[in-house]
């Protein structure tokens, strides 16, 4: 399925990166628009600037205003362009999801769905709502947002939704007797790799179901990130060499987001190097 785990280190995304186009992903998007979840740091952040970059109308899905402010400042201030909107939503509270996708649906457009944002809990904590943390965010939240927004992706030309999976889904085959983790011992990696899988599944259905949109699913390989190196502290000092930039991490959802290349191939397939795995 996967070649190898170097693969999916700064190592292997330079030996895949000789064999991409650079033409692919050099596109003007002006006029269209983009929505990417947790776009204040990480992969997030360095997928909305790319896009940017190009000309595209980003809006930024952040929980934490002070940072998404910053991370937008700088998303203008580097790429020149104004047109970055700012939502603050909690991508673990299913009702503020909805109520901020029905506002979301009756002013803007949207060509392009990234569900990006994540978490890793390591113990098993509860959302307002008695939801584990982890499905809340990863699982239900990436389900709820993208189900509320596909009226909207449905009216446009080439709508597009990639989500930012992990290699971690290989470890976990899909088991639903127990989304919230309430059963045995609690282990929070293997937790978010259930439900890295869980949305490898939602993919495939979302594909099957509405094919005048393209979903993709994606594996951004092993990259320098806040979020790597919060939840997976020790994973992060022994690899830190290793691992690959957020650019580097971010350019397979950018060239699903932006390249014409992306949907000459089937809706529903996992990606990893700009390659379906």
């Amino acid at each position: 399925f996967l070649t190898g785990v170097s693969d999916l280190f700064r190592s292997g995304y330079e030996s895949a990166s000789k064999h991409f186009n650079p033409a692919d992903v050099e596109v003007n998007v002006a006029g269209r628009s983009f929505l990417v979840t947790g776009a204040n740091s990480g992969i997030g952040k360095a997928t909305a600037k790319e896009i940017a970059r190009r000309g595209g109308t980003v809006h930024l899905v952040c929980r934490n205003k002070e940072r998404a402010e910053v991370a937008k400042g700088e998303i203008v201030t580097e790429t020149g362009n104004q047109n970055i909107f700012l939502h603050i939503v909690d991508i673990s509270n299913p009702k503020e999801i909805w109520k901020f996708a029905e506002k979301f649906k009756n002013e803007h457009k949207l060509n392009v769905l990234v569900n990006n944002a994540g978490c890793m809990v390591n113990n098993r904590e509860l959302t307002e709502d008695g939801l584990e943390k982890n499905f809340a965010t990863n699982t239900l939240g990436t389900y709820i947002l993208t189900t509320a927004l596909l009226p909207l992706l449905e009216k446009e030309a080439d709508a597009r939704v990639i989500t930012v999976s992990s290699g971690g889904m290989l470890v976990q085959k899909l088991n639903i007797s127990d989304l919230q983790s309430g059963n045995g011992t609690f282990d929070g990696t293997m937790v978010y790799a259930q439900n890295k899988r869980q949305q490898v599944v939602l993919t495939e259905q979302w594909a099957k179901a509405h094919r005048n949109i393209h979903f993709s699913v994606m594996h951004p390989g092993w990259a320098d990130t806040p979020a790597v190196r919060s939840s997976m502290p020790d994973f992060y000092q022994k690899m830190k060499n290793t691992l690959r930039t957020e650019a580097q991490g971010a350019d397979t959802v950018v060239w699903l987001a932006v390249s014409s290349e992306a949907t000459k191939l089937p809706s529903g397939l996992f990606f990893q190097g700009k390659a379906a795995v």
